[in-house]
């Protein structure tokens, strides 16, 4: 019988609620059972797929073609595991299935309502998983703290779980605070959280406490009295340097045994050393390597948001500890080049830059600038979807000598649009159908043998996740690849350039897909491996 977790949150949003979940996920996984994970989002969007980053993150691309909630990245990294678009629930999701049910007459003529009807969505929604009988564990994690009227209907279906007869656990992830005034930890906020919860009708099985240091045994004490449970229950999820730390520190307080005693489980073996040698080994590193991510995602109000890139920022980490380097990632707004081109020169500092995906057109041309200065100045290159029509466009401005060359996405007029609509994307954006319209998911592409992307992959047919609405016009190919451009991955069709690259480089390297969702912990992507590794060798040239 499948065993739900369920993880909510309280206090602030943003404590840790998709890490936490994962590590909770990656020790079940670690003894033996087979786990997935699935995210509540209450918002009333369908998916992630219309949020700006800065509003919400990254938005994570499944490999079926879902557009999903960053936290998606978390449990399939931690995980190693493909998980499908419908392990993600949004309010907009459920609502559009009841009144389209309602439509139709399904509920035969009854008043619906938020309860039962609502929920009961939202329960056959989280119980799908079951239905295929491959999991020994869900794991759940539902968006938002408690208190928020956006999530109460999902807390309400969770709690109907349990009286229903399914096998659930409760965990509540909240903050305890660190006044400067008193230098003391404050476990108000929690106790209100939990109280707010129970009010609701859920008594926490674990509370789960997000803190700067180890929560003490007074703080522990105070935590279990008035939040109903056992003092060995409360567990301590304090700071740590590697994220991918925290199952150990989970597994040093015991949580998989505490779980499964919850579930009356038996232990399975322990298989933890692999896990515990990797994060060892990232501990001994001394030697690091400068990598600079030219983005504009990066301001929201005063803030800085890295999450904006967070799957490119946890590839990078997973190459360059495969090669025992601690990796520097360095923020550049690419608006800064188009106010202060000789700005550029301080990319000579860095060991490799990458240029993400992105959309829209603001900071474009110092992207484009960027990247001219990486290829004419020998800096190793990725370029990752829109990464890649600019490293086209900047090769046919500069080295085809097309000089009005352009995306058709930045430049509407242009008379060389050597980036262009898929085909079938023109009537999709006349229509201003923008939600789950874009090329998505996992697609194959034929690699170009003895290429440097073939090598690296070392395979001849390979598939990448897609997320986007232009690609490389094919009435250009010829003049790019005359000017010594490789397109080293095709569709099988021949028709859409998938990857290429510059033969005379150390590393120049772009590709239409978004390998970065494909990386893991130890199983780095292999075009993010060449990059760490040409990366390397320039770093020991300074």
């Amino acid at each position: 019988m499948v065993s739900y977790i369920i993880v909510t949150g309280g206090v602030v949003s943003g404590l840790g609620k998709g890490i936490t979940t994962a590590s909770i996920g990656k020790i079940l996984q670690l003894h033996g059972y087979k786990v997935t994970a699935m995210k509540i989002d209450p918002y009333m969007n369908c998916d992630a797929g219309t949020l700006r980053p800065t509003e919400h993150g990254e938005v994570w691309v499944t490999e079926d073609g879902g557009e999903i909630d960053q936290d998606l990245g978390h449990y399939e990294r931690f995980l190693d595991v493909s998980i499908p678009k419908y392990h993600n629930i949004t309010t907009g999701q459920v609502y559009g299935a009841v009144i389209e049910k309602e439509r139709k007459g399904k509920y035969l003529g009854k008043t619906v309502q938020p309860i039962p009807h609502v929920t009961d969505e939202i329960k056959r929604r989280i119980r799908k998983p079951l239905r295929e009988g491959k999991f020994d564990f869900v794991m759940v994690e539902i968006g938002g703290t408690v208190g928020d009227y956006e999530n109460v209907l999902f807390l309400e279906a969770v709690r109907q779980m349990k009286l229903e007869g399914d096998k659930v656990l409760y965990f509540h992830v909240t903050y305890v605070p660190v006044l400067n005034a008193l230098g003391e930890a404050k476990t108000k906020p929690t106790q209100h959280s939990v109280k707010l919860l129970r009010e609701i009708g859920i008594q926490p099985d674990f509370v789960v406490t997000r803190s700067d240091k180890p929560l003490d045994d007074v703080r522990r004490e105070k935590i279990a009295m008035f939040c109903n449970i056992q003092e060995e229950d409360v567990i301590s999820n304090s700071d740590i340097d590697n994220i991918y730390a925290v199952p150990l520190l989970f597994e040093e307080q015991h949580l998989c045994k505490k779980i499964l005693n919850k579930l009356n489980l038996k232990k399975n073996h322990n298989d933890l050393k692999t896990w515990k040698d990797f994060i060892t080994k990232i501990k001994n590193f001394d030697k690091k390597i400068k990598i600079g991510i030219v983005g504009k995602y990066f301001d929201i109000g005063s803030s800085q948001l890295s999450d904006s890139y967070i799957s490119v920022i946890e590839a990078v980490k997973h190459a360059a500890w495969d090669k025992n380097l601690i990796p520097e990632v360095q923020w550049i707004n690419s608006k800064v080049f188009e106010k202060k081109p000789e700005m550029l020169s301080t990319l000579d500092n860095l060991d490799g830059i990458i240029v993400p995906g992105g959309f829209g057109l603001s900071g474009i041309y110092g992207k484009i600038d960027a990247i001219r200065y990486a290829r004419e100045h020998n800096i190793p290159y990725l370029g990752l979807c829109l990464g890649m029509q600019l490293a086209v466009v900047e090769y046919a401005q500069n080295a085809c000598n097309l000089k009005d060359a352009n995306s058709r996405e930045v430049d509407k007029k242009t008379t060389h649009p050597v980036i262009d609509f898929i085909p079938d994307q023109v009537n999709i954006i006349q229509d201003s159908r923008y939600g789950a319209t874009m090329r998505l998911g996992a697609y194959p592409a034929v690699l170009k043998k003895g290429t440097l992307v073939h090598n690296l992959y070392g395979k001849n047919k390979i598939y990448e996740r897609h997320r986007h609405r232009y690609e490389v016009n094919p009435e250009y190919v010829d003049i790019l690849e005359e000017n010594d451009l490789v397109f080293s991955g095709r569709s099988p069709d021949g028709v859409l350039m998938e990857f290429m690259e510059l033969p005379d480089h150390p590393y120049f390297v772009a590709t239409q897909a978004h390998p970065e969702f494909k990386s893991r912990p130890m199983k780095p992507s292999p075009l993010f491996d060449g990059f760490i590794k040409a990366a390397k060798k320039k770093s020991l040239r300074k």
